[in-house]
């Protein structure tokens, strides 16, 4: 099969196609055809260290398809069901899937549209719910609102009642990002909002900073939080690792610090944090309350252009990759 490996090359990464064995299902997993898959930032970002890998890994972290066989002790899918899934190694023609991390695809959704749910609307429910512990009626701040995973946050966040304010560098990203329910929208790239953000909640800061920008975001929103607050960092695409920690602001407000990242989960953590979002989220796409944003959707043999284009920033939404 078709196989796409990622490696790093100085300070960046590649793209490899190979060619690779069809993989079998051992006890407890299925295989699954794969349909389509998306881009995620920190799957293909050069300063995640499991990338200097010798000879790399196989990339892609989810997707949608069809499950062709199924090992034993598997029962809670069939062969022929449609699924969307988190595993590793989607960027190929098969991929091997963990049945708890799998969720039946809804009718009305393309594979398109499936595979633009599992990491960016799991780690959006991983933000909100499981570790930023957000409810209906506080207010959410997302810097990077226009990601993959900041409309997929936006769109959970107003699927659970809560207001948001959303920040990005993109005026018309953000006019578009009104039109899916953001409420206050905060034209700033990296720093220089904080003060908009206060004004905005009357003086007494947001519930919930959802950090998708990275060091150069992590002050402001520390100084937007109302006591009590709240920040989860989820990504650091401006590449600024080192950031300034008000210690006054964090005892005096007793506010939370918390980062979000799948690559130190183990396999239950994992499944939980897939049945928080299938509890939480799922509902939302089988009644069409929440229909995936796509930016852009490129064939396989086009994977490398795409990912070039992820790293222009230009993308609201979701980059997908649709196989043959």
């Amino acid at each position: 099969m078709k196989s796409y490996w990622i490696k790093k090359s100085g300070a960046h990464t590649e793209l490899e196609l190979r060619d690779a064995p069809v993989p079998q299902p051992a006890r407890g997993e299925m295989r699954v055809r794969v349909k389509a898959t998306s881009i995620n930032r920190g799957d293909i970002m050069a300063r995640i260290g499991r990338h200097g890998a010798e000879g790399g890994r196989p990339a892609g972290v989810d997707g949608a398809g069809e499950v062709c066989a199924i090992g034993e002790g598997v029962s809670e899918f069939k062969t022929g069901d449609r699924v969307m899934f988190r595993a590793r190694g989607c960027f190929a023609e098969y991929a091997v899937v963990d049945p708890a991390l799998a969720a039946r695809v809804p009718d009305h959704l393309s594979w398109e549209e499936a595979a633009a749910i599992p990491i960016a609307f799991i780690t959006a429910y991983e933000a909100l719910v499981q570790f930023g512990e957000l409810k209906a009626g506080e207010t959410a701040l997302i810097a990077g609102a226009s990601s993959g995973v900041g409309v997929a946050a936006l769109q959970a966040a107003k699927f659970l009642g809560a207001k948001v304010i959303g920040v990005s560098g993109s005026a018309d990203k953000l006019a578009r990002l009104q039109t899916l329910g953001l409420d206050i929208a905060i034209h700033a790239r990296g720093t220089g909002f904080a003060e908009e953000t206060l004004r905005a909640t009357g003086g007494r800061g947001v519930n919930l900073a959802v950090n998708l920008v990275g060091g150069s975001a992590f002050p402001d929103c520390q100084r937007a939080l109302a006591d009590f607050g709240r920040q989860v960092v989820v990504g650091y695409v401006d590449g600024q690792m080192k950031t300034e920690l008000d210690l006054e602001a964090l005892h005096g407000k007793r506010l939370h610090v918390m980062g979000v990242s799948n690559a130190p989960l183990a396999p239950a953590q994992r499944a939980a944090a897939m049945r928080g979002f299938m509890n939480t989220l799922y509902p939302a796409f089988v009644n069409g309350k929440i229909k995936p944003v796509i930016d852009r959707v490129f064939g396989f043999d086009e994977l490398p252009e795409a990912k070039r284009y992820v790293e222009t920033d230009q993308l609201l939404g979701k980059v997908i990759i649709r196989l043959a």
